[in-house]
């Protein structure tokens, strides 16, 4: 090490100190902010942080270029002097059990190390302290494997060494309570007589296991939680940004034991595991916001799964620019809204964000001046802005019902939560016709598709041209991580693949993503809507008919000016949001096809 490692060098755990003097004689730190540093009484608390802590806590700048010194930059520079990699530890990506196996909490602690990745030959341990060395011998012997050191920010070492070891020893003493066992439901079950026993769903283990489930999911932005049950063995994934991560592997019994206290926590009859149960639980994230979770249980293979899917208010307070519905697209949704009556329609599949586009449109339309009443199947999240009733199958009260019953509370706005019968049709037109607004849903691909498909349940052409005001068909793309993206100069094949015979601009560059600490290395952050709107005018209303033709129907409305669904992801990748791949991951190739006329 060079000479301006002395200080660092003095002893193996560097010193406040020692940090001090190299980074003013390194041009970071100036002198004077140097000496308040090590001149300030420091509490019982600050006595127990990492140098760096100490030093990030006073919100300095640069000495040389301005920069905050973060405790990213810091910790960059302490690698340089060490000769270290830098690690960013991503709790998505870190085998919990694997890692916790290889030291004690206690071993960890106390040499400011934590293992984050585990292979046959080789271990990686991320450390806070780079010039102790003292705990690899040791570590090699008992392990049998190699060591390699890598350089984390010390705040993360901390953080992440007590989530790790707790959860651990959480799943270690819930399954240690009850012997390894199959659930009762288990299609595989191999009878073990004396030991088909799942763990207390009231056990601390497990409650403890359930409060850091929800919790982490909330600091992950999760979307939905997937409790998974396999042979042997229990999966949790969390969806994030519209995709799947495996977060973390359990003992079978102890997946059963959080089942059934998630279904004790959502009101559901835990004794059945025969039958599909809905239930929600109302809880609150880290930063104190409230937030509802609808829960969903279903019978597999190998025992009883349950998925949750989590609903922040905050969305619906969130404006239509921020989902991603702006400048001519929004002019043409409200259009559509505000009419006095008729049907408007939002389609797309699962996930594409169609309640998140209703809820927002319902709140702005629930006036102390009208009446907005809604039939779903289940509520997805209870709002106070209007009237929210649920579907009972059990007692023939399906949406054909709720909707004959909503005629006679005087509403002026229905929203019915999909349309996927001929009756709900029927009785949505009838609601229509009879002068009330109408919004609800369809599962097709594009907006187009939305008129066959009412034709498919049995809605005469004439009732659709009559009470049809406009179809929306919509997707979520992940949106690039504005600090790590990338501009490159445009591919003009993958743009044509975007567009298809649209004339759209080939852009001179478009951005991809590129992978940092803040997007978890997936080069995007956080997802945005786009749309497809064909409001049902005077030309279209010509090509519906009995034998309607769905691309003369596209054809026309994209002559009228509509944007297919590739259309319009393009305009988000001219602008910089998205890129050419992540659009055509998630639109259909249908939507850019034109009509040659032969």
């Amino acid at each position: 090490m060079n000479g301006a490692n002395e200080a660092l060098e003095k002893g193996r755990c560097i010193d406040l100190g020692g940090v001090l003097k190299d980074l003013v004689s390194d041009a970071i730190l100036s002198k004077a902010d140097a000496a308040d540093i090590a001149s300030a009484r420091r509490s019982r608390d600050e006595a127990l942080q990492h140098p760096l802590e100490i030093i990030v806590a006073k919100q300095l700048l640069h000495a040389s270029d301005g920069r905050l010194l973060t405790l990213e930059l810091l910790t960059q520079w302490l690698a340089e002097k060490a000769a270290l990699q830098v690690a960013y530890i991503d709790p998505l990506k870190i085998n919990v059990p694997a890692v916790t196996g290889v030291m004690s909490f206690a071993y960890a602690k106390r040499y400011g190390i934590l293992c984050i990745e585990v292979s046959r030959e080789e271990l990686v341990i991320a450390t806070m302290e780079p010039f102790d060395n003292s705990w690899i011998e040791s570590l090699e012997q008992t392990s049998r494997r190699t060591i390699r050191r890598v350089l984390a920010s010390p705040t993360d070492i901390k953080k992440y060494t007590l989530e790790f070891y707790s959860l651990a020893k959480s799943v270690f003493g819930a399954g240690s309570s009850a012997a390894t066992g199959s659930g009762i439901s288990n299609f595989e079950q191999l009878l073990e007589v004396g030991k088909l026993k799942d763990a207390d769903a009231q056990d601390q283990h497990i409650v403890n296991i359930v409060d850091w489930l929800l919790q982490y999911a909330f600091e992950q932005r999760a979307s939905d939680i997937h409790l998974e049950p396999r042979r042997g063995k229990g999966k949790v994934r969390f969806r994030i940004d519209g995709v799947l991560h495996l977060v973390y592997e359990l003992p079978d019994n102890v997946m059963t034991a959080m089942i059934s206290r998630l279904k004790i926590l959502g009101r559901m009859d835990v004794a059945e595991k025969r039958r599909p149960q809905d239930g929600r639980i109302k809880t609150k994230a880290p930063n104190a916001s409230e937030v509802e979770l609808r829960l969903s249980t279903m019978p597999t293979a190998f025992g009883e799964k349950l998925v949750m899917r989590i609903f922040d208010p905050d969305v619906l307070l969130r404006s239509f620019s921020q989902l991603g519905l702006v400048a001519e697209d929004y002019s043409q949704w409200q259009s559509m809204i505000k009419r006095a009556h008729g049907i408007v329609l939002v389609t797309g599949p699962t996930g594409s964000g169609k309640t998140t586009t209703l809820y927002s449109t319902l709140k702005q339309l629930a006036t102390d001046s009208v009446n907005v009443s809604t039939i779903e199947d289940p509520i997805e999240m209870v709002v106070d802005a209007f009237n929210q009733s649920q579907i009972q199958q059990a007692i023939e009260f399906d949406f054909a019902a709720g909707i004959r019953t909503l005629m006679r509370q005087d509403p002026d706005i229905i929203m019915v939560g999909e349309i996927r019968d001929q009756a709900t049709a029927e009785m949505a037109v009838q609601a229509a016709l009879t002068g009330h607004l109408v919004l609800s849903t369809l599962h097709t691909n594009d907006a187009p598709t939305a008129i066959s498909r009412l034709l498919d349940l049995g809605m005469p052409a004439h009732l659709i041209k009559a009470t049809l005001n406009g179809v929306m068909a919509q997707r979520l793309v992940r949106t690039l991580c504005p600090d790590c993206r990338s501009e490159v100069q445009c591919d003009p094949e993958a743009w044509q693949q975007l567009i298809g015979d649209s004339k759209q601009r080939l852009p001179q560059t478009v951005f991809q993503p590129v992978g940092c600490l803040e997007c978890r290395n997936t080069g995007y952050l956080g997802r945005e809507g786009i749309y497809e709107i064909m409001p049902v005018s005077d030309d279209l209303l010509d090509h519906i008919s009995a034998e309607s033709d769905i691309q003369q129907i596209r054809d026309a409305a994209i002559a009228r000016g509509m944007k297919t669904l590739r259309m319009a992801g393009a305009e988000k990748v001219a602008a910089g949001i998205t890129s050419i791949a992540e659009v055509l991951r998630v639109t259909p190739e249908l939507g850019v096809r034109r009509s040659t006329g032969t």
